[in-house]
């Protein structure tokens, strides 16, 4: 007769297998998996977190090798709270290992947003120059490079030309399908008009680089185009690259 339930819950529904991924106990989650009784995907009442979301959100890599080997666990799994995934939590943190553990796997949705903020991992990646994790996130084909955020509409690659990330935005510019010239929602505000506005140099020649860019996209705000940015900044180097294009709005307003 079974004298326990191995997937018990306390009182705020986790489990043993998710107390032991939490705290980093890799000896104890191993001896759980080997038992086939043991549900890897059981989450917890309050906030819905999954063994594999828990062992993620500590960076816990070889935890989450250890869940991942079993065929029934889900991947994907977000917490209810926020709608962060795995993978979300593993771009966010810059953490290559785990990404790569998590893209491994073809059931891994690479793109799933949270439902806050609508920020997905190729976002995240972008935004903290996760160059490692980018290219991940890029070298599969069901990545969507161009999905925005929907609290600005900022995409990877606006972010990437605002930080100045040169290796990011070059990571970026080699994906089939990226599309250049999304603007934000706030004022219309283009990745060169940021790259301009913020006067990174290498970003911009790398945008000008591309046939598709309109080096003209002037934002709503004030109506300020990249060279106005460029010329009322003494931006030198910038007003240069963007006066070598032939297809450049040499009028100056304001």
């Amino acid at each position: 007769m079974k004298e326990w339930d191995i997937n018990a819950a306390d009182s705020i529904g986790r489990t043993a297998l998710a107390w032991a991924a939490a705290r980093g106990h890799g000896g104890i989650v191993a001896v759980l998996l080997q038992l086939k009784e043991v549900d890897p995907n059981t989450v917890d009442a309050r906030n819905g977190q999954a063994p594999l979301w828990l062992a993620a959100k500590a960076g816990h890599e070889g935890l989450a090798k250890l869940l991942l080997e079993r065929e029934d666990i889900n991947p994907n799994t977000a917490d209810t709270e926020y709608g962060q995934t795995p993978l979300w939590l593993a771009a966010e943190g810059g953490h290559e290992g785990l990404a790569k553990l998590l893209l491994e796997r073809e059931d891994t949705n690479p793109n799933t947003a949270d439902i806050k903020y609508g920020q997905t991992p190729l976002w995240l990646a972008a935004r903290g120059g996760h160059w490692g994790v980018v290219k991940m996130l890029l070298e599969r084909e069901d990545t969507n490079p161009n999905t925005a955020d929907i609290k600005y509409g900022q995409t990877p690659l606006m972010w990437a030309a605002a930080s100045g990330r040169e290796d990011v935005v070059k990571l970026l510019l080699e994906r089939k399908g990226i599309s250049l010239n999304i603007a934000d929602t706030g004022y219309d505000r283009t990745p060169f008009w940021w790259a301009a506005q913020r006067e990174h140099e290498g970003v911009v020649r790398l945008l000008l680089e591309r046939e598709d860019i309109n080096p003209n996209t002037a934002d709503t705000e004030y109506g300020q185009t990249p060279l106005w940015l460029a010329v009322e900044g003494g931006r030198e180097g910038v007003v240069k690259l963007l006066l070598e294009r032939q297809d450049i709005d040499r009028h100056y307003r304001y």
